[in-house]
């Protein structure tokens, strides 16, 4: 379970429980002003020199794009090919994976064919409140991707909170782009989808649509703030836990953390307002600012408001940080 996490922040610094440093660097500049030699040197000093409590700094205002913590590197994992032929651990994994979609057909009960995106009550960010049709059907995972499977896939583990059921975290867009084009051409090596089927990112609209699973209150569960504990991990109860997914109650589709735990990355670039959205469920991926992506959910780190149905951030595509992860969407390639 690990040394568990803390809610609260918004403003300051998120402490863990055993309040053990953590270290927050931004060393690009050093490059500039020393030689390679010296580098390296350098940045081992500082490394050993500085101490800051509790985790980096909470998240700000919901226009306001969320920070990188470190460059864009792409881990080397990254380079290596997708497995063409799995290991029986991670066949064992990928089939766990497949059968943890869930079947979404708009216009079919309980799918209906539309839905009211957005929130007055969010902001400018969320509006103007619009209708949109999703007319194609796919499948949503029930849960974030778990560190088991991230692990298999990628071959590494990034996460912070460490458990095998437990959340990914700390990767960037680009990075769980590459898992899901990872997980394509495994599945489709092991014949778990089909060759014209493919893992990808959620359109904002598909994750809002999914959220709000047939309402149009501020919660799935309805408007009531005080009931948010038995459907997601927020800073009201979050202290000392490091869950696996699934352990808060679903939504009305059977969609587990679709408030908070962590925030999750979309295929959409960042535009402050819907004003000139699609409005057939398609991810918005032209204009905005296109260095940024849209983050969904909310996460252990945020109060109640950031975890509404229509709550939505922007994130940098070099972000990496332990209350941002991702959800896979299923679907017919290029749909």
């Amino acid at each position: 379970m690990g040394s568990g996490r803390v809610g609260g922040h918004v403003g300051g610094h998120v402490e863990s429980r055993a309040k053990r440093p953590v270290v927050a660097i931004r060393v690009g500049w050093m490059w500039r002003s020393v030689t390679v030699g010296v580098a390296f040197a350098t940045l081992f000093a500082v490394v050993t020199s500085m101490s800051v409590s509790g985790h980096r700094a909470a998240f700000t205002a919901p226009a306001r794009a969320l920070a990188a913590e470190q460059p864009a590197a792409v881990p080397a994992a990254a380079e290596k090919p997708a497995a063409e032929n799995p290991s029986p651990e991670l066949l064992a994994l990928l089939k766990t994976f497949r059968s943890e979609f869930i079947e979404i057909k708009p216009g079919e009960k309980p799918y209906p064919a539309t839905f009211r995106m957005g929130s007055a009550q969010v902001g400018a960010v969320a509006q103007p409140v619009r209708e949109v049709r999703m007319s194609k059907p796919f499948w949503f995972a029930k849960y974030e991707v778990p560190q088991n499977l991230w692990q298999a896939v990628m071959g590494d583990n990034p996460s912070r909170w460490k458990g095998p059921r437990n959340s990914s975290e700390m990767f960037t867009w680009e990075e769980s782009v590459e898992f899901c084009r990872r997980a394509t051409a495994s599945m489709r090596a092991a014949k778990l989808i089909e060759a014209d089927e493919s893992i990808r990112l959620p359109s904002e609209a598909e994750w809002e649509y999914c959220a709000r699973a047939g309402t149009t209150t501020e919660y799935s569960f309805g408007d009531d703030a005080s009931q948010l504990g038995q459907f997601g991990w927020f800073t009201g109860n979050a202290a000392g836990n490091d869950p696996p997914v699934g352990a808060k109650k679903p939504n009305a589709w059977g969609l587990y953390d679709m408030h908070g735990y962590l925030w999750e990355w979309c295929a959409d670039a960042w535009h402050a307002s819907y004003e000139g959205a699609p409005a057939d469920g398609s991810a918005w991926t032209a204009g905005g600012e296109q260095n940024q992506r849209v983050l969904r959910s909310g996460s252990w780190k945020d109060k109640a408001d950031a975890l509404r149905s229509a709550a939505r951030r922007a994130g940098d595509l070099r972000l990496r940080d332990d209350a941002v992860g991702l959800r896979c969407v299923l679907s017919k390639s290029g749909k």
